[in-house]
């Protein structure tokens, strides 16, 4: 895991493109600068009191200065420009696949905290290349500062290593309280965004109930957490801050009185004493890299959490395009588990292109689970689905999306307008198909009574929980090529409205093969044939009139059997050995 994310935060820093290289350039330039400067100003010293020619090195120092200020402008560019174009290629990342995986791979993470993965911790990860850039260039500073000192004279480099290895300790205990703080200290805010999150979809609910206070302290509850890890990274910069700062001035101090010995015996010159002072401060650069080093720990603890999000499994497409065919379905086998739980369980039937199946049972009864599986929404733990003939494994994505159309008992409308809700998917269909769907949807009408019609935003248009998944079943019925999945779409809508989308259902429709989770005894007596459920296993398999004598049926549509069932003809619908 940890070599994952190690990787991952050098692809993240390489998004910098070109301006990864400038930052690079940058930091030579920089610190070639930053190395040659007291030199510089030394001999100018020289000059003044009567050792050489002061004009000369005058200018040199006001070029030196010069390009100093150029490096620092340019690293601040440089800096914000890698850092957007990280986070935004990490982001971007992180999304497709997060859109990718199989849906029951999700269910560890709550909502709350995805969101904060992909917007937050994409973010922390982005700088990861200007972090060590800068690092980098503390410690080339502090390598010129030692070997200048060196240079000048061997004793004064000697006493300034002598407390390096203290440094290197004192660095190595910061990064690693730093990681654990900031590591509880990211995973607290996501537990946050959760809870934040769960209470905003029940606000109704809370405010209904009365317990707002109550959630607020819910919601707000790991605060107390949080500020304990932040007091602890503050902790550990302030302790690693004031040792860099008590060793490193103790040091300065060791050096600059060596070379006032040296002065005093006559082996190094004024100017060199200055030189001597101000690389004693450059060498003392490394002190930089723990703002550098504070930035790493932060982006790989953050990287990780993201990295966590794409090592998801993703749902792998097969490269065979279906031929032409009547949308057969057969289910060999099927096993799906969720959570070591059986859902469904040996589930075996065909389903002749054409036909209309209703899935019927009890809550639980694994009804949802199998309309998700017939379309590969759920991949089976044992077991096989064709459609046509092809296992769905088998078949290429867009092949795939463009045979099956699934229509959810609560939408999620994407695009701008109704006209780009009901086209959205893998193919645009036209105006004149948007229409007919939203026609055969019962759609069209309270769609037309909008300010602009079909180009009337989503989010200027109040609609009703029933008027949602009109809009929803429009945009299937306006992909779907061969099979349609409804997984209870009835659930909202009046008996007038449902009466309507039947009739299209089993008119304008009727070539497609249709598979509705039902729960109401008028949707399941308008089926070709019934799948009765119960347990996660078929428990009947017969037309709806069939099944109506048995008690246990019956049951199943206790709130709805006052109707009187239609008796609809059978096609054929067989489970198989």
């Amino acid at each position: 895991m940890r070599r994952s994310a190690t990787r991952l935060l050098v692809r993240t820093g390489r998004q910098g493109g070109v301006w990864v290289f400038v930052l690079a350039v940058n930091v030579l330039v920089l610190s070639a600068a930053e190395a040659v400067l007291p030199a510089v100003l030394g001999r100018t010293i020289d000059g003044v009191v009567g050792r050489g020619a002061a004009e000369h090195w005058l200018l040199w120092s006001a070029l030196v200065i010069a390009v100093l200020v150029l490096c620092d402008v340019t690293d601040e560019l440089g800096e914000a420009a890698s850092t957007a174009r990280s986070t935004a290629w990490l982001r971007r990342t992180t999304v497709h696949h997060l859109l990718s995986v199989k849906l029951r791979s999700l269910d560890r993470l709550s909502p709350g905290e995805l969101v904060t993965r992909v917007v937050g911790n994409t973010a922390d990860s982005g700088g990861v290349a200007p972090d060590i850039i800068s690092g980098v260039t503390s410690l080339l500073l502090a390598v010129a500062g030692v070997i200048a000192l060196a240079l000048i004279d061997p004793w004064l480099c000697l006493t300034f290593l002598a407390g390096m290895p203290l440094l290197t300790l004192m660095l190595w205990a910061f990064a690693r309280d730093a990681s654990e703080q900031i590591e509880r200290y990211l995973e607290t805010q996501g537990v946050i965004a959760s809870r934040l999150l769960q209470a905003l979809q029940g606000a109704r609910t809370i405010s209904a109930a009365g317990t707002t206070e109550r959630e607020t302290r819910r919601v707000l509850e790991p605060l107390e957490d949080l500020h304990r890890h932040g007091k602890g990274m503050w902790r550990a910069v302030t302790r690693i801050t004031a040792q860099d700062t008590l060793l490193l001035s103790l040091l300065e101090i060791a050096v600059l009185a060596v070379a006032g010995v040296e002065l005093a015996r006559g082996r190094i010159s004024p100017g060199e004493l200055f030189a001597a002072s101000q690389y004693v401060v450059l060498a003392s650069s490394s002190s930089g890299a723990v703002s550098s080093l504070l930035g790493l720990i932060r982006e790989r603890a953050a990287v990780t959490r993201v990295d966590d999000i794409l090592r998801l499994p993703a749902v792998v497409y097969g490269e065979r395009t279906l031929e032409p065919g009547p949308g057969r379905l057969d289910v060999r086998g099927v096993t799906v588990r969720v959570g070591g739980r059986v859902v469904l369980d040996d589930i075996s039937l065909a389903v002749p292109g054409g036909s209309l199946v209703a899935v019927v049972g009890r809550s639980g009864a694994g009804k949802s689970q199998f309309a998700w599986l017939v379309g590969r929404l759920v991949e089976p733990d044992e077991g096989v689905v064709l459609l046509d003939g092809m296992s769905l494994a088998e078949i290429d994505r867009r092949s795939l999306r463009r045979s099956i159309g699934y229509g959810f008992e609560r939408p999620s409308l994407i695009g701008e307008t109704f006209s780009d809700a009901i086209a959205f998917g893998t193919d645009e269909p036209s105006d004149h198909r948007v229409t007919e769907a939203a026609r055969d949807a019962h759609a069209e009408a309270f769609i037309r009574r909008m300010p602009s019609g079909f180009q009337t935003r989503l989010e200027d248009a109040p609609m009703s929980g029933g008027e949602v998944q009109r809009v929803g079943l429009a945009r299937t019925f306006a992909h779907a090529q061969r099979v349609l999945v409804l997984d209870d779409v009835a659930a909202s809508l009046d008996t007038v409205t449902e009466h309507e989308i039947s009739r299209a259902l089993t008119g304008a429709m009727s070539d497609l093969t249709r598979i509705l989770v039902a729960h109401r005894v008028s949707t399941a007596a308008r089926a070709d044939t019934v799948l009765w459920l119960e347990n996660g296993r078929v428990r009947g398999l017969a037309p709806h009139h069939a099944l109506w004598s048995e008690p246990s049926y019956r049951a199943v549509f206790e709130a709805d059997a006052g109707h009187a069932p239609a008796l609809p003809v059978g096609t054929g619908v067989s489970e198989t050995p």
